[in-house]
């Protein structure tokens, strides 16, 4: 129930204009739409420029590698001890020694910042290939942001230790280092400030396109301001002359405005030829 007074001289109900303000509209031409939040799991995100390698399945894990029997053993067993037969994890391992020969120093390095970077490349890269076949694997989702946020820590570290490093690993493992946002810069994505932004910057465009505008104008009344300004100057001095007084203008300050002129039919004529 609303209660309606008299203000003025006209009947304002409280309902009534509370529903008339709701609806609204401004008159810019603004249109704000919510940009599309993207999980911090995604490689546009963690900064994960390629998908995982792809490791063929007839490839041996990493313990039957180097055997001699498999060498010489039939077709048969030899497809039995490939990839294609064992759990997953064999190929995460696989993938993983493939990114570590990339940046290793050693042959038995793996506690390096490099190969450290390089493993938890990996394992992120696995997870979120699958990820993108079940998104709903919660326990997986938190484990690969988990990875990530270490790998941010890490490169952090080396970025400010050792710079060189840091830009060798980036471009071997194909990363774009991410750094976590400043608290004290980091803003939410919000409509209201979105909007006042917006209509700061549209109203910066027009102060802008009527001062070009105006700009415009006054260069165009330029070369008539000039021929005016030098019979004006010509009037003066001749009066003054005249009169006998001691003359304010000389010939060089005409000269000067003539020679402004003369330059400035110069500079338009340069710019229609060219």
């Amino acid at each position: 129930m609303s209660i309606a007074f008299r203000s003025s001289g006209f009947l304002i109900s409280p309902a009534v204009s509370v529903v008339g303000r709701r609806n609204l509209k401004s008159s810019l031409p603004i249109k704000w739409v919510r940009p599309e939040k993207i999980p911090c799991i995604k490689p546009q995100k963690s900064g994960d420029l390629k998908p995982v390698i792809e490791i063929d399945s007839t490839h041996y894990p990493l313990e039957f590698r180097n055997s001699e029997e498999l060498k010489t053993a039939d077709e048969t067993v030899k497809r039995l001890f490939s990839l294609q037969y064992f759990p997953k994890n064999k190929t995460v391992e696989v993938i993983r020694a493939t990114y570590l020969d990339k940046v290793k120093r050693h042959q038995f390095d793996t506690r390096s910042p490099e190969a450290r970077v390089a493993k938890m490349t990996a394992d992120i890269r696995c997870m979120q290939q699958h990820m993108d076949k079940f998104p709903k694997d919660v326990k997986t989702k938190v484990c690969l942001k988990e990875v990530i946020d270490k790998r941010k820590k890490l490169l952090k570290f080396l970025r400010t230790w050792d710079y060189k490093c840091f830009e060798w690993i980036l471009d071997r493992l194909d990363l774009i280092y991410k750094p976590f946002p400043p608290q004290d810069v980091y803003k939410r994505i919000e409509r209201k400030r979105s909007l006042r932004m917006l209509t700061d910057k549209y109203c910066e465009d027009i102060i802008n396109r009527r001062l070009n505008e105006y700009k415009e104008s006054l260069e165009a009344q330029q070369e008539t301001f000039l021929e005016n300004k030098i019979r004006t100057l010509k009037w003066i001095m001749k009066e003054e002359m005249d009169c006998g007084l001691d003359t304010s203008i000389n010939e060089d300050d005409i000269k000067a405005v003539e020679d402004k002129l003369e330059n400035l039919r110069k500079t338009k004529v340069g710019s229609l030829n060219g």
